[in-house]
């Protein structure tokens, strides 16, 4: 049966005081048309998003909901129409992203005490003047970028004083060349001769000639460049950035080892080793942004995994162990290797100066000494061990060992792997197992005063004053960081319960603790069961430890049984699904029918697949809610530990740990006074390597109002990379019920309206893991999809929306202005929590903004940034910040604020979450025939999660 929201307006909020009105710096903007298309009453629909150019929606009173400039919201009343009326709605595609502006800046923030922070942003001054850019054909065609970079470098020499007038170009690697004036012809065709890097197939390099064809094909406009970074103009010219951007990018290029925007070399900072044959090469990312203070140049530390330049037996015995390298290889330890080393680029050793360069295809079968191949045409035979004698004069000490099979299938080369060295400067893109991690967090991890001298250091060591290219296009580049103005937000009030000694806590420094304090919604545990996964523990040590346990959720204020409904069961880890199924169905006879409502699973420190079985089994299968603890926490039981544990099992059980005291008194402005619902949603996509695996979208929504503290998560499979979430909304037909609607939004509001008998009148969505370049795509498919949910629900049903990207993965960092003020900082050395930059470093005029709102514990914090694409609601600056900040304190899995908004950090364990759902063997096996399409329908679903563990997925 189709759900219909009724149209019951909210309980008008308790009598307040007049809420002071910060002063809105800048003025408000006037609005953009709102999208939202009066509906019809016979087949309302959502249009597509239309054009304009300010923020979307229009404040009524100063206070209130968004309202559709073409007319009036429809007033509140009961529902005109079933819902199935709704269905038949026909709704156009998103219109192209050139009718779309996202929200201008409403101002900047008031709020907080005033500070001055260190952004690692260095302004760049460019010139005023145009840039030309020329299409480049090279022929033959090289699909290589470093060899295009060689051709075009010999050009450079051949030609610059003479056909180039004296130009410097500066070249993207593919097929555009840029200069800092015109070139003295328009088109003109160059011959280049060059010898080829050596390309790992075995062929002996030559020279080769290369023709040239440079054509002009624009000029880049800096003139737009600077109106849109003073806010004159509103579309960014990307082409214009792009250009400057390679220029800074040309003398790194040939330097370093580029990959993506990084620059990696072991001579920045001496190699670490990881383990196994790696190590660690650090870098710098390079990015120039425009900004509010002009162009800036984001400069930040980088490090990442390299394959050691080691001789390949020596490669081999790390992995392996020396003690194999006495003894023939068992099949297992061959294809580790040959996973290890396919596709790695090895130089010969045994010729004395030739230093032939070759690309691994495989590992042979037989070891060395067993191997034979035909000479001649007449196929005459000789053995691997006789031809490198013979030839080379080399003798083969490790013949036990199997050979690196190198060229092509057809013709594939044998190489003993004692006359191989691995050749330098090869990035690692496979996973790194745990203890490769660790190492490498250790490299990386940097106190905020350390990162800032490096960053620093390598400013000065680029030398962007003496880079040539630099100089051609007359760029300068401050060597300064820059001085921002931040304010620091104050933080919320918590509640909690009023039979605990402390009813209310401010936290301090983004922190606080459980003493004095009990939950504010209890939750209550009757029948629950423990199994012990782990060998090292006794039977006695773990029950002990369930008793501290269920006395410390008593203590936090929940009813929890002190004892479990059956002993505690042992179990081996390789007979889970068993062991779960056992104590599972034994509970159930026991308790006459009533089901388990929390199983704890005691599981080896190092436990490989359990934890992921674990919770695939309990959540797809038996619908049992479950809480791992691992073996270290048992023996060493410490009253902390418990504590955090205990709030991960009261949010399990549907209880709530503590809630914002502005909530609780209706002081949530835009958020308390209408029903209103925040999401969070995400998108995982598989690791590098992994071909064919499929993407994982998540989406959560507050479930409880006006506290919005409890989540409600969903998960899907959706195809191989595909960002955008393909089911927030959709249909299908069923042969009975003809077109069914349904999807992610829709099943989420559905189950706010029956947990708070409220209908959602305003949406908030935070959005994690969008790139800027994928801002306009992900906008309109996926508020095209939030309004198509809406109108299926109940004709006429357009809640205002505010769509919020959140990201992690950038490299701005801020530093304290002053190091030695201890007040200005953490105990880590960051910055303080509840940090705010909207200005100078942010967009010249899109409403974004940096907040750092946790404390640090290692490392330099990363504050997050988000950027408000489309804003119905109409929040002032102060409102959205201080909201974003203040949620990150209801956080239910520790007493942290914590360094992303929590519905965002829910939608992202949730989609990790249900990585464990799927199929053992699908990463390995299945191939997704839709990876390339954008539908997803050839994606294997993932098991349907059970009812009763959908809404605490995500709290592990």
């Amino acid at each position: 049966m189709l759900e219909v929201l009724e149209m019951t307006p909210p309980p008008p909020p308790p009598p307040q005081p007049r809420r002071h009105q910060q002063p809105r710096g800048g003025g408000r903007k006037q609005p953009l048309q709102s999208s939202v298309a009066q509906p019809k009453a016979e087949a309302p629909q959502p249009p597509p998003l239309e054009g304009g150019k300010r923020c979307a929606g229009k404040r009524r009173g100063g206070r209130g909901r968004a309202r559709p400039a073409e007319g009036p919201r429809p007033a509140p009343g009961p529902a005109a129409a079933p819902v199935e009326a709704a269905t038949r709605a026909v709704i156009g595609p998103p219109v192209p992203s050139k009718g779309l502006s996202f929200c201008r800046r409403p101002g900047f923030g008031t709020v907080g005490a005033r500070c001055v922070v260190k952004a690692n942003h260095f302004l760049a001054e460019i010139p005023d003047k145009d840039l030309t850019q020329y299409d480049v054909k090279i022929t033959p065609e090289v699909t290589s970028r470093c060899v295009n970079r060689a051709i075009i470098a010999e050009l450079v020499r051949l030609y610059r004083e003479s056909d180039l007038g004296m130009r410097l170009p500066a070249y993207d690697g593919r097929k555009s060349l840029y200069t800092a004036g015109a070139l003295p012809f328009d088109a003109r065709e160059f011959v280049v001769r060059l010898t080829d890097e050596d390309s790992g197939t075995g062929v002996p390099p030559r020279e080769r000639e290369y023709r040239v064809a440079i054509k002009f094909a624009a000029r880049a406009d800096l003139h737009h460049l600077r109106q849109f970074i003073a806010g004159r103009q509103a579309d960014a010219p990307q082409e214009a950035v792009q250009v400057l951007d390679i220029v800074l990018r040309e003398l790194a290029s040939q330097r370093y080892v580029a990959i993506g925007r990084s620059f990696y070399s072991p001579d920045i900072r001496r190699p670490q080793r990881l383990g196994d044959g790696l190590q660690s090469w650090c870098g710098f990312y390079q990015s120039l942004r425009p900004t509010q203070m002009g162009l800036s140049l984001n400069i930040d530390m980088s490090s990442t995994a390299f394959i050691e330049a080691l001789p390949v037996i020596d490669f081999v015995a790390q992995i392996l162990g020396k003690d194999v390298m006495s003894r023939p290889l068992s099949d297992a330890n061959r294809i580790k290797i040959k996973k290890a080393l396919r596709g790695v680029k090895v130089e010969v050793t045994h010729r004395e100066n030739v230093r032939r360069k070759y690309r691994i295809s495989g590992v042979t079968a037989q070891p060395t000494h067993e191997l034979i191949f035909p000479i001649d045409d007449q196929m005459n035979m000789k053995s691997v061990v006789e031809y490198f004698k013979e030839m080379y004069g080399f003798t083969i000490q490790q013949s036990h060992l199997p050979c690196l099979m190198v060229g092509n299938q057809k013709k594939a080369n044998y190489l003993p792997m004692e006359a191989c060295k691995i050749v330098e400067g090869q990035r690692y893109t496979k996973r790194l197992n745990e203890k490769q991690i660790t190492s490498l967090l250790k490299v990386t991890c940097q106190r905020p005063r350390e990162k800032e001298m490096d960053i620093l250091q390598t400013v000065h060591q680029n030398g962007y004053d003496q880079d040539p290219y630099a100089k051609e296009f007359g760029i300068n580049i401050s060597e300064k960081l820059t001085s921002v103005e931040a304010r620091v937000l104050p933080a919320p009030w918590l509640k909690y319960h009023d039979a605990g000694k402390e009813k209310e806590c401010l936290p301090q420094v983004g922190q606080w603790n459980m003493v004095n304090k009990k939950v504010i919604n209890g939750g209550k545990v009757s029948h629950w069961a423990c199994i012990n996964f782990s060998r090292s523990v006794q039977e006695t040590t773990a029950r002990g430890f369930c008793q501290e346990l269920a006395q410390m959720c008593q203590i936090s204020g929940m009813e929890f049984n002190s004892e479990p409904v059956l002993p505690i069961y042992s179990a081996r880890p390789d007979q889970v699904a068993k062991a779960l199924k056992h104590v599972y169905n034994v509970a159930l006879h026991k308790l006459k029918g009533k089901e388990l409502e929390l199983l704890l699973a005691i599981l080896p420190d190092n436990n490989g697949a359990l934890y992921g079985d674990i919770k695939r089994i309990c959540e797809t299968d038996l619908g049992l809610i479950s809480q791992c603890c691992l073996t270290k926490h048992v023996f060493k039981i410490s009253k902390q530990y418990l504590a955090n544990v205990s709030l991960k099992i009261n949010v399990k059980m549907g209880g709530r740990n503590t809630v914002l005291v502005d909530a609780l008194s209706w002081r949530i402005p835009l958020v308390s006074d209408i029903p209103t619902i925040i999401f969070g949603a995400d998108v995982t996509h598989p690791e590098t390597g992994e071909d064919s695996s499929p993407s994982i979208a998540a989406v959560v929504a507050s479930q409880d109002w006006p506290e919005v503290t409890k989540y409600a998560g969903l998960v899907c499979a959706q195809a191989h990379r595909q960002e955008l979430i393909q089911d927030l909304y959709k249909t299908w037909h069923d042969p009975q019920r003809g077109t069914v609607t349904g999807g992610m939004v829709r099943e989420l509001l559905i189950s706010f309206r029956k947990a708070t008998g409220q209908k959602p009148q305003r949406i908030i969505f935070y959005r994690d893991g969008v790139s800027e370049g994928q801002f306009y795509q992900v906008l309109l498919y996926e508020l095209d999809a939030i309004r198509k949910a809406c109108a299926s629900l109940e004709p006429n049903y357009q809640p205002p929306v505010t769509f919020v990207v959140v990201q992690k993965r950038h490299h701005t960092r801020l530093f304290a202005n002053n190091h030695k003020d201890r007040s200005s900082m953490d105990k880590s050395g960051n910055i303080l929590p509840g940090t705010v930059v909207d200005s100078k470093i942010c967009h010249p005029t899109e409403f974004d903004f940096y907040l750092c709102s946790h404390a640090g514990i290692q490392g330099t914090s990363r504050p997050a940034h988000y950027h408000v694409l489309w804003d119905e609601n109409n929040f002032s600056a102060d409102e959205m910040q201080t909201l974003t900040n203040n949620l990150c304190y209801t956080y239910a899995r520790c007493t942290r604020s914590v360094s992303v908004v929590p519905p965002a950090y829910y939608a992202h364990l949730a989609a990790f979450r249900a990585r464990f759902y799927m199929e053992p063997e699908l990463s390995e096996n299945h191939t997704s025939k839709s990876s390339s399409g954008t539908n997803g329908t050839s994606v294997k679903p993932l098991p349907a999660v059970k009812e009763k563990v959908k809404r605490v997925m995500f709290y592990c």
